[in-house]
């Protein structure tokens, strides 16, 4: 599928990205970028490119497409947090079982946990999943810390009766016992370390991690990342003083609900101007209820409720339910309890992994859970209207490539939040 309507509305864009909870350096985006955009070029039938961006303050790139013979370029920014990420992760194996503790605690003493399950259970599954593995990680470093005190007893039986001075009450004997504790936990703690070493392929401390960073403060920003809103709403603040035709902000995963923060926060104060570029909101693969259910997200529920009913902005919402780390087609304003009467946004759409992926492509990638959480930014088999690089790189401005499309049928829309208070 190619552009949606013969006038180009767009022919310079400026786009920020904003990650989720990624510790990894924002580089892997450009190139996620390059190498999909040039795959869905190839697909649907048009050139896209990007280079470097020159003398810049910022980490981005510059991408020019050519849609139906209509030429468009974007600049993109990556609005950068992952350092407060890397200093919010515990490097020590106990703080991470802490944090287990704690997260657990406060999920489940706050009833977020008993009510995020009533929506899909993929993402409370994904929650749940490094739970378990940390605690099958613990158990099974325990179970082989007491199979070497096993043997060592063992051992010291043979010897024992073997009569060379290993009687039970012996000094000789009560040395190698406390040898063989000191061994068997030594190898435990081994078995632990083995497994935090190994969690590039395993993510159980990443997604704990990950879900602890909310839960410490219940749902409130903590000082240092209300500090980055403030600067990313500066920074986007500045682009409607470029030769901009569409301002687009996209947030992805937890970045979903920063971006909720950063746009209401500059149309209150007026930052976003009439007869400037035009404001576009897509939030991708959002698990926004895993924070706006917890009591102390006031100013997320406040700037949901907010957001949801401006006309300054386009605000399209883009899950699909093959993707187990979001909560996928949960309105997210109106499952956190918040929808104001004149409730304009979101609209709530599916990317339908099964129906835009040919099934040889949605078999290879169905059970790699976290790259699917990523297909939002890569490129379809059968794209239908959700194209991520014809939105940020082509002709046509997001408002009117879904002017006509309704909301997803199967979206939830039930307030499901105990917590509803916004000041």
């Amino acid at each position: 599928m190619t552009s949606t309507t013969g006038s180009q509305q767009v022919q310079r864009r400026r786009v920020f990205y904003i990650p989720g909870y990624d510790p990894i350096h924002p580089r892997r985006y450009r190139e996620l970028y390059r190498k999909e955009g040039a795959a869905q070029a190839q697909i649907s039938g048009y050139d896209i490119g990007i280079t470097p961006k020159l003398k810049s303050k910022t980490f981005g790139w510059h991408a020019e497409a050519e849609i139906d013979s209509q030429t468009t370029s974007a600049d993109i920014d990556v609005l950068i947090w992952s350092d407060i990420v890397r200093d919010s992760m515990s490097n020590t194996i106990p703080a991470t079982y802490w944090q287990l503790i704690r997260t657990a605690w406060t999920y489940i003493a706050t009833g977020a946990l008993g009510r995020l399950m009533k929506m899909r259970k993929g993402p409370v599954i994904a929650a749940l999943y490094p739970v378990g593995m940390l605690i099958l990680q613990l158990l099974l470093a325990v179970v082989v810390a007491l199979w070497v005190r096993f043997v060592c007893g063992r051992i010291l039986g043979v010897l024992a009766f073997q009569g060379l001075g290993f009687a039970p009450s012996s000094t000789l004997s009560i040395c190698f016992l406390i040898v063989s504790w000191v061994l068997g936990i030594w190898i435990g703690l081994k078995v632990l370390k083995w497994f935090k070493a190994k969690d590039g392929k395993f993510f159980a401390y990443y997604l704990m991690h990950d879900y602890s960073y909310s839960a410490k403060w219940r749902g409130a920003n903590p000082a240092p990342l209300e500090a980055r809103i403030a600067a990313f709403g500066d920074q986007i603040a500045a682009a409607f003083d470029e030769d901009a035709d569409e301002v687009l902000v996209v947030g992805h995963s937890s970045g979903a609900h920063l971006s909720v923060s950063i746009l209401a926060d500059l149309i209150r104060a007026g930052r976003v101007p009439l007869d400037g570029p035009r404001l576009a909101f897509l939030s991708l693969g959002q698990v926004v209820p895993m924070v706006s259910f917890l009591p102390e997200a006031k100013r997320l529920r406040a700037d949901l409720a907010y957001l949801s009913a401006q006309d300054r902005l386009t605000w399209v919402d883009v899950t699909a339910p093959g993707d187990g780390c979001a909560f996928a087609l949960c309105d997210p304003v109106a499952v956190s309890g918040v929808a104001p009467a004149d409730k304009n946004w979101p609209l709530v759409v599916s990317a339908a992994f099964t129906q835009t992926l040919k099934p040889e492509t949605w078999k290879a990638l169905r059970w790699r859970f976290f790259r699917l959480h990523f297909q939002y930014l890569c490129a379809f088999d059968n794209p239908g209207d959700y194209d991520y690089f014809q939105i940020t790189c082509g002709p046509v401005t997001l408002a009117d490539r879904y002017k006509d499309r309704a909301a997803s049928k199967s979206r939830i829309e039930t307030p499901l939040s105990k917590y509803t208070s916004t000041s």
